[in-house]
């Protein structure tokens, strides 16, 4: 066994500097119990012990002292610090009840990066937030009576994740195997990656595709064997995720506009009226309590489902093309009751 070495002496003159790296919160916890366990010790004595700079351990004992109210005062005849009153545990952080209701909403949020290279850094930077806070917080509500629930997805191949996004941030083309929801076989994909995004619990990729020269859409779960290649491409400087989906009702724009105008019934409106459902939405109220909603988009990829969702509680119409879309698939829902 190595014998150990006796830390040398250090004085204030010709101590050399240590990087902080102790959380501050964490740096006071430790003073705290050195200068309530040990004899009287000086900045230098806590500054070796805990390995920062002398002038990091005045400023958290000014801090601890004018701030958290700590009875800490020095005595020049023992040369160091105590309590001149008793005391028998650091101050709690007084968070408030809006402030805990956050932490417990960020810690919820994190269950819709699992999975993802995004989890672990994402876990450990909460950790660190919330590592000091200790002691007991009592509120008027807990976790049996506050929660939160989005529908489970089947967890992402990582290695297809991981290739995405790095693909998507090295500015690099990106080769995969697409399965389109209305086909039984895989076919070969080069997309420019633009965007990576997770929207309403499902994550997509935009970007250019190579071969048909425009912007696509792709579902990250109907991928396989991502390859990132070595063919770097530039960003179009003015590519805007927002810009690109301010005319769309979820995540498949198209071109052209077309002004969606459906009426509601009683009993739905009251459901409308509680979401902003798009950001050109426009709502008229009606006489009987109905109301027609109105939005500008590009596609009927989404609205004709949205609609559907519905039943009879909702009527289309405008334009004529989303009437005979919803008509055609009423029609052949009736067909599976014949």
């Amino acid at each position: 066994m190595m014998p150990r070495m006796a830390r040398p002496k250090a004085s204030s003159r010709h101590r050399t500097p240590q990087v902080t790296t102790r959380p501050p919160l964490d740096r006071m916890h430790r003073i705290f119990h050195l200068i309530k366990e040990s004899s009287f010790p000086n900045r230098v004595k806590l500054a070796l012990e805990i390995e920062v700079t002398v002038k990091t351990i005045q400023r958290d004992i000014d801090f601890m002292r004018d701030r958290l109210g700590l009875p800490i005062v020095y005595n020049s005849i023992k040369g160091g610090y105590h309590f001149n009153q008793p005391i028998s545990q650091f101050p709690m952080m007084e968070l408030s009840e809006s402030e805990v209701v956050s932490v417990f909403v960020a810690q919820k949020a994190l269950t819709q990066y699992k999975g993802t290279p995004f989890e672990q850094p994402l876990r450990s930077a909460f950790e660190k937030l919330t590592s000091s806070l200790t002691g007991n917080i009592t509120l008027s509500w807990n976790e049996s009576l506050i929660s939160f629930r989005s529908v489970e997805l089947t967890p992402l191949d990582l290695h297809t994740f991981r290739a995405v996004s790095d693909a998507v941030q090295q500015s690099m083309a990106l080769e995969f195997e697409y399965k389109k929801l209305n086909s039984t076989e895989y076919q070969k994909r080069t997309i420019q990656p633009y965007h990576l995004a997770c929207i309403l619990n499902q994550w997509y990729l935009f970007g250019n595709d190579v071969d048909r020269k425009e912007m696509r859409t792709f579902v990250l779960a109907r991928m396989r064997k991502p390859v990132v290649t070595s063919d770097a491409f530039t960003r179009p400087k003015k590519f805007s995720i927002t810009h690109y989906l301010k005319d769309s009702f979820g995540v498949f724009s198209s071109k052209g506009m077309h002004q969606v105008k459906i009426r509601f019934d009683t009993f739905a409106s009251q459901l409308i009226r509680e979401w902003v459902w798009h950001p050109s939405q426009q709502i008229t109220e009606l006489a009987d309590g109905c109301l027609e909603l109105q939005l500008s988009l590009s596609s009927f990829a989404e609205i004709k489902p949205w609609v559907l969702s519905w039943g009879a509680h909702a009527k289309v119409l405008s334009p004529q093309i989303l009437i005979d879309k919803v008509k055609e698939e009423h029609i052949k829902t009736l067909s599976q009751y014949s």
